[in-house]
């Protein structure tokens, strides 16, 4: 594929799991660092989350819980907390995704979390969360 192709494809896929939140982060990097958005599009959406080797609600478990795990990732976080949900996680899956995440990156990331959570849950009219 050339770079336009792969650059296309990625763009489709990114819509198709983040909608519009994934859009705002290409945006926001034109002024600063247009390669690392194109790289966001093309490398991360276009080529590794188009694999096959898992679904894209199997892919965001995994992103929640890196995602949680390093800390520090709250605006990521908020993004890809709306993609699970976009992709068929449920609220309560979610929850349970970043209170397991606790026993093995700790309380106060997971907290934060889970803080973000239901900040994205509030903005979605998706509280209270029943589990």
């Amino acid at each position: 594929m050339t770079r336009e192709e792969r650059y296309e494809h990625g763009l489709k896929v990114l819509r198709e799991i983040d909608g519009e939140a994934g859009q705002k982060v290409v945006d926001s990097l034109a002024d600063i660092s247009p390669e690392l958005g194109n790289q966001v599009v093309s490398w991360a959406f276009g080529d590794i989350y188009a694999r096959p080797g898992l679904p894209p609600r199997d892919r965001q478990l995994v992103t929640l819980g890196m995602l949680t795990a390093l800390g520090g990732c709250e605006p990521q976080l908020e993004v890809h907390i709306n993609a699970a949900l976009n992709v068929g996680l449920s609220p309560a899956e979610i929850v349970e995704a970043l209170l397991h995440s606790a026993v093995y990156c700790g309380m106060p990331r997971a907290l934060n979390a889970t803080f973000v959570a239901k900040k994205v849950f509030a903005e979605r009219d998706l509280l209270p969360v029943v589990t």
